[in-house]
């Protein structure tokens, strides 16, 4: 059995690429007002928000588990829309030696757009299940973070 994995999942949201690339790259601490029943909050340690080097860090609910997740943000493309983060404190470290989420919205035309979630890992050992209850829960934040905005979309006058 090998240590190391890959997991992928994706959802298309009604949420511009741009403006779902903006909250994980620039406004992570927003995420808790946009999913406050999975995100409690997320603040940030080191650095900048939306700069390569920031140490942040989530309280989460999974599983119905308060959690917390420690993290670097080891890259922020902007041309492709995609920002990666390195774990390097908190409940997935008892799990795994290394752990990394990348997210990456694709344009789909009419406002929406694909997310697409990578998790790369390697279990600390073999018993270590597969970290699908956190893909499963970013795909409910994403949607979260879809109804956020469209019920904050400002009414067109006649």
């Amino acid at each position: 059995m090998t240590l190391s994995g890959k997991m992928e999942a994706e959802v298309e949201i009604k949420v511009s690429a741009e403006t779902f690339h903006d909250v994980f790259s620039c406004r992570p601490h927003h995420v808790s007002n946009m999913s406050p029943a999975k995100i409690q909050n997320v603040d940030l340690h080191e650095g900048d928000w939306g700069a390569p080097g920031t140490v942040i860090s989530w309280s989460y609910v999974q599983d119905g588990v308060a959690k917390i997740c420690k993290q670097v943000i080891e890259a922020i493309d902007d041309v492709k829309l995609s920002t990666t983060f390195k774990v390097i404190g908190g409940d997935i470290t008892t799990e795994f030696k290394n752990f990394k989420i990348i997210v990456q919205a694709t344009p789909k035309g009419e406002g929406s757009c694909l997310v697409h979630w990578t998790l790369e890992y390697e279990k600390l050992n073999e018993n270590v299940p597969d970290p699908r209850t956190l893909l499963e829960l970013l795909i409910h934040i994403s949607k979260d973070i879809e109804e956020h905005h469209l019920t904050q979309k400002p009414t067109a006058q006649a």
